[in-house]
């Protein structure tokens, strides 16, 4: 009886303590959670506004769907399949694949040519005055303007799609990495080859770092310049995407499935734009940037 009483004490003195540890202070709990609150919160009345605007008469649904509408188009749309282009009605799944699809072809090239130009323009000056020019004309020439000329050079294919998107994405690439090898701080380089770095090593162990920042903001600003091309050249030349749905829906004024769409490519958009951040937190862990 003894041993069951000391038992007895032994759970009952334990469990006190796993009841404090699991206590959770108000503080630790808007610290986890804070942000994550009150974006739910402000996008609720966003919509909430949006739906009794609507209701109120105060826009034209021909032009403005209600919140409900939309969120319901949506969900017929990404829980249905369709072949891609069939109908306006289409899946938006299906389209959204397409989209994507087209977008990481064009990303992936983009970043395996622009990243090798730019390390190469800011580490040898030759290159960087034979290759400027031509980098700062083609980067400032607006993308809508190429897609006519390249419609009649590769047609109404997938090619018009990688092409607008390699070509929206490549030139942040090339700046931003170009930037990065130019502003490597010389007292690093300094250091490096007073502990008798070679050029490899200042390469590799110090530039490089250096510029992995700046690389992973081109490839940032590379997301949201190629999604936009890819966008575009689905609207004027496409019979697949979310570009060419967006068409459709607003030829027909299907109203909830434009704006549908349209959410969709925000959710997109900043869905990789996270995804980057991420990435930047796991390659340069030495460069923490709190959220916006």
């Amino acid at each position: 009886m003894s041993v069951s009483g000391e038992a007895k004490t032994v759970l009952s003195t334990d469990a006190p303590d796993r009841i404090t540890k699991t206590k959770w202070s108000f503080r630790e709990l808007w610290k986890r959670y804070g942000a994550w609150g009150i974006t739910a919160v402000n996008l609720t009345c966003f919509f909430l506004i949006w739906e009794a605007f609507v209701r109120m008469g105060f826009v034209n649904e021909l032009f403005l769907p209600k919140a409900s509408d939309m969120f319901v188009a949506l969900w017929q749309g990404l829980t249905t399949s369709a072949p891609p282009g069939a109908s306006v009605s289409g899946s938006i799944r299906d389209h959204l694949f397409f989209t994507l699809g087209n977008l990481g072809i064009g990303l992936v090239i983009a970043c395996v040519l622009g990243i090798p130009a730019g390390l190469l323009m800011g580490g040898n000056k030759y290159v960087e005055t034979i290759l400027s020019p031509y980098i700062w004309a083609l980067a400032s020439v607006p993308r809508v303007a190429l897609v006519p000329l390249f419609i009649l050079l590769l047609g109404f294919t997938v090619k018009l799609q990688v092409t607008i998107v390699v070509l929206s994405a490549i030139f942040p690439i090339i700046i931003n990495s170009w930037a990065g090898v130019k502003t490597t701080d010389k007292s690093l380089l300094a250091a490096a080859r007073v502990f008798g770095a070679n050029r490899w090593e200042l390469y590799t162990k110090v530039v490089l770092p250096f510029t992995l920042p700046f690389i992973i903001a081109g490839v940032q600003q590379g997301i949201g310049r190629g999604l936009v091309g890819v966008v575009i050249a689905e609207i004027f030349g496409g019979s697949s995407g979310l570009g060419y749905l967006i068409k459709r829906a607003a030829d027909t004024f299907n109203s909830s499935l434009m704006y549908s769409v349209l959410f969709v490519l925000v959710v997109v958009s900043l869905g990789l734009v996270q995804a980057t951040r991420w990435l930047e937190s796991y390659v340069a862990p030495w460069r923490r940037i709190d959220s916006l």
